[in-house]
């Protein structure tokens, strides 16, 4: 997450061409670290929420309303008191810092005309929203920090607020060239990270763009650079500067499959990759109320299905261990045929022993190879093989449940790790529904009491549509892949499939039409994302006609089999957008 001092820049340019000279309409106070403030400016009424929690600082502009409480916190009520209903004239931020300043006007008991400072402080768990006075007395603060809590300043009624700086950074908006090559240039770190330690509002991944940008190895030691490198570095900096001086941003979320993993108010090319995808945005308040909800979502999900990983992880691990021991068990079977040699060899020649021997050496003749037959000295040569007979009939029955068992386990781990896979790829709490109810069915989940309502499926299989007008159906589950392949699939379809790993059915629909080789390649990539190698650089895909493949018999659903097979090495990538609706 970037949220640095370039996109604060972008949030004060958009809240000063939005909010200056609009008049404080509604000021409440929903939770305790978080007010939302209603301004009508130019015939519009907009609403601006101002977070200071420590796990999520925001201001962003939002339509939803979020219920307050009935009796307004202290803090609320002094802002209503003195700027419930002023007029906000600036809004500032100091260089690069993370902080947004509101200068309010207002009239006071007397109906004189005074200012305020608003000081919203966006700095992770250190954030705050401070009420001073236009000399900077603090009236009030969200949170106090006394001198017990913080050695370097307090924020409490009557101090004077000032900015910390606990650290020896540059401004990077009047930082000269000289400054920022001798500056850069004798740390001895790797260079995107003494740019973000040496320059206030710079994060990793912006010091990563800026080395990206020009063509630096952002690992590299900052002090290692030429002299060359350092200018041309500065001049790759200024440009981007440049860029937040004059107002042009351009806010974009980068994403990785459907999960958004970056954000910035700059381009990114540091991502431009087939592995990602950039989505530009109007605004960066409309970034972050999407990158949050989304992200949230993503966060959402996974928690959600904690209890079903960790019972699907359980009994993996369960059957991991069976099936090694079966296998253990398997190869001890093997010696089984040389105990059925030797009890037909000691009948052949067991008439040479005169008893008490400890061995027998005679031609083996299925070999034409002598043998030494190890032999009890108490029994008889009739005995012993009878002995070896034994041997051979218990780990012949042995070998024989084995066999089965073994079969079993494997089926079993791999129904499992499809539904694992299957949990990676769910984004929907709809999802979640469908996966429980094949661990319910296969007893790895207590099934619901009798008589008890079954939840309505609404997930459904992925939907995209080929560059050159193809429908590919793509299933999220077992059961969905079950139905893409037997229900949603004609014959002369096409089917893809992750060779030799979980992963999802993927179905083309020709329509009588032969596939363009586009076609082909974009329907493996999907398949090759939605499969357990989705993180690996190339995926071996097995494509078929759906009328190829048959169901597994007694197999889990979803789990088929096929012959004379095609393959093709795929990238794994979403190439296509889902069709919706």
């Amino acid at each position: 997450m970037a949220f640095d001092g370039i996109v604060i820049a972008n949030l004060v340019h958009d809240i000063r061409q939005k909010l200056e000279g609009g008049k404080i309409n509604k000021i409440a106070q929903p939770e305790k670290d978080e007010l939302m403030f209603t301004v009508k400016n130019n015939k519009e009424t907009l609403r601006l929420s101002v977070s200071a929690s420590a796990s999520l600082p925001l201001v962003y502009f939002t339509e939803n309303n979020k219920p307050s409480p009935l009796t307004a916190p202290n803090f609320c009520m002094l802002l209503r008191k003195h700027i419930g209903t002023g007029r906000i004239v600036k809004v500032s931020q100091p260089g690069l810092e993370r902080i947004i300043e509101f200068e309010i006007e207002h009239l006071d008991e007397l109906g004189d005309l005074r200012k305020k400072r608003l000081i919203v402080e966006l700095m992770g768990k250190h954030s705050n929203i401070i009420f001073c006075k236009e000399d900077g007395t603090i009236l009030d603060s969200i949170k106090h920090v006394s001198a017990q809590v913080s050695s370097v300043r307090e924020v409490l009624p009557g101090r004077m607020y000032f900015i910390p700086h606990t650290t020896d950074k540059e401004d990077p908006l009047t930082i000269s060239e000289e400054t920022f090559v001798r500056v850069i240039g004798s740390i001895p770190a790797p260079v995107q990270k003494a740019l973000y330690q040496k320059l206030t509002g710079i994060s990793p991944i912006i010091g990563t763009e800026i080395c990206h940008m020009a063509s630096i190895d952002g690992d590299r030691s900052a002090n290692e650079l030429s002299p060359a490198e350092l200018t041309h570095l500065y001049h790759m900096f200024d440009i981007l500067m440049e860029d937040v001086k004059t107002g042009k941003f351009t806010p974009n979320i980068i994403y990785r499959g459907e999960e958004p993993v970056e954000f910035a108010s700059v381009p990114l090319t540091c991502y431009e990759s087939a592995e990602y995808q950039t989505k530009p945005f109007e605004s960066i308040s409309r970034l972050l109320d999407s990158y949050y909800s989304e992200k949230s979502a993503v966060t959402r999900i996974r928690q959600k299905s904690v209890d079903l990983r960790k019972i699907v992880q359980t009994a993996l691990e369960r059957n991991y261990k069976k099936y090694d021991l079966q296998e253990k068990q398997l190869k001890d079977t093997e010696k089984r045929d040389k105990y059925k040699v030797y009890g037909e060899l000691l009948n052949t020649y067991g008439y040479e022993l005169k008893g008490g021997e400890k061995e027998l050496k005679c031609l083996n003749y299925y070999t034409n190879e002598e043998v030494k037959i190890p032999l009890d000295p108490q029994l008889s040569a009739q005995e012993n093989s009878q002995k070896f007979f034994a041997k051979y009939n218990k780990l012949k029955r042995t070998y024989e449940a084995l066999s089965d068992l073994t079969l079993e386990t494997k089926q079993e781990i791999d129904h499992l790790e499809s539904i694992s896979t299957a949990l990676d790829i769910a984004l929907k709490e709809d999802d979640l529904v469908q996966i429980k109810e094949e661990l319910m069915e296969f007893g790895f989940v207590k099934k619901r009491p009798y008589g008890a309502k079954k939840p309505k499926i609404t997930s459904r299989p992925y939907h995209y549509r080929s560059t050159d007008g193809f429908d590919i159906y793509v299933g999220k589950n077992n059961y969905q892949n079950e139905e893409v392949t037997f229900k949603i699939a004609n014959g002369n379809d096409w089917w893809f499939h992750a060779k030799g790993i979980p992963g999802s059915h993927v179905i083309v629909r020709t329509e009588g039409k032969e596939l363009p080789d586009r076609t082909f390649e974009e329907a493996a990539a999907l398949a090759a994302w939605y499969s357990k190698g989705r993180e690996n650089d190339k995926v071996e895909i097995d494509y078929i006609q759906r009328k190829h493949v048959k169901k597994a018999a007694g197999g889990a659903p979803g789990f088929v089999i096929y012959h004379t097979n095609y393959s093709l090495m795929a990238e794994p990538k979403l190439v296509l957008q889902e069709v919706t609706g």
